[in-house]
């Protein structure tokens, strides 16, 4: 089965029980000796998607043309190698998909984390503590004016550009996939220090924060956060990301629709923030940047086998130019 809409996703599933599918699934029924599997993997490489993609209609949901996929040249061995291949193929699948279960098993795991690490709301101690602190008892509140100023110098033009994002916090411009135009005057930015706290004004309620890695400008559509005397901002910046305070965030924003609200420095620093002693938000702060990191260290492993499978069915799949026909 074939979603044939965006066939660059390469959504391709081998049926195993009976059903329907939409109109939007090409439905392949391989001849005697075609084994599906390998059938499968084959219409995955990217010598078919390549094109598939040639001859796809539409912009913003391109469609394959079923009468052309129809003409595509197969390089089809004997059914012995065929089974071979789909072995190791489906072998290399399942590693794949037991690398993204971790993944998700870990990301699942900081976020149970997060919600104990920090107090409910109405609360003022968290339900997981670290040994060390819990004769400290509760934590105080303050208003976020006490525990952040509000950088507004302009940037410089030896600055690196960052923007922030929903998904991966501070992060710099060039590195990310979308294409964003530069603005060319640097000081029609903002200014942010290694260690600011930066959010997005139109979508902190959504968790666009994160800490800067290092000195850096961004647009001026985001509010720079300096942290004063004992404010950990990693902490903090794992605080902006719970579930409860996204919901505290959401409430303290200015706008008629969700698409429209926005964060105000003003608004931020009347809003309660918990602050426990340093020594305990550093703590906090550390034991979620190492979940972080091991989240890294997986996400690229699983970027590596993606990669090693793409390039071995480049190898072992040929071209439909380089076959004689």
């Amino acid at each position: 089965m074939v979603a044939n809409i965006r066939p660059y996703l390469k959504k391709i599933w081998v049926a195993d029980r009976k059903g329907g599918a939409s109109n939007d699934v090409v439905v392949v029924r391989p001849k005697s000796g075609v084994n599906s599997s390998f059938f499968a993997s084959l219409l995955k490489s990217d010598a078919f998607i390549d094109y598939v993609m040639k001859g796809a209609k539409g912009v913003k949901m391109p469609r394959g043309d079923i009468s052309l996929m129809k003409e595509y040249i197969l390089a089809v061995p004997n059914t012995e190698e065929q089974q071979k291949i789909a072995n190791f193929f489906s072998s290399l699948d399942a590693l794949i998909a037991a690398q993204a279960n971790k993944i998700d098993a870990l990301k699942t795991h900081k976020k149970g984390l997060m919600q104990q690490l920090f107090p409910k709301e109405g609360e003022t101690v968290p339900r997981l503590r670290f040994p060390e602190f819990r004769e400290l008892g509760s934590w105080q509140y303050k208003n976020a004016g006490l525990l952040f100023s509000n950088r507004t110098e302009k940037g410089e033009d030896d600055l690196p550009l960052y923007s922030v994002t929903i998904n991966d916090g501070v992060t710099k411009r060039d590195s990310l996939e979308r294409k964003i135009d530069n603005i060319s005057q640097a000081s029609g930015n903002k200014k942010a220090l290694r260690y600011d706290l930066i959010y997005n004004m139109m979508r902190m309620w959504q968790g666009a924060s994160g800490v800067a890695s290092e000195d850096c400008m961004v647009s001026p559509a985001y509010v720079v956060l300096k942290p004063k005397l004992n404010v950990c901002p990693s902490f903090f910046g794992y605080l902006f990301k719970t579930h409860d305070f996204l919901n505290t965030l959401t409430a303290h924003s200015q706008g008629l629709t969700k698409d429209r609200l926005r964060l105000y420095f003003k608004d931020f620093a009347q809003i309660s923030l918990p602050i426990p002693h340093i020594d305990e938000q550093r703590m906090i702060a550390n034991c979620l940047s190492s979940l972080d990191a091991l989240i890294a260290i997986n996400s690229d492993k699983l970027d590596a086998l993606k990669s090693h499978n793409e390039g071995l069915m480049q190898q072992l799949f040929p071209r439909r130019e380089a076959m004689d026909v």
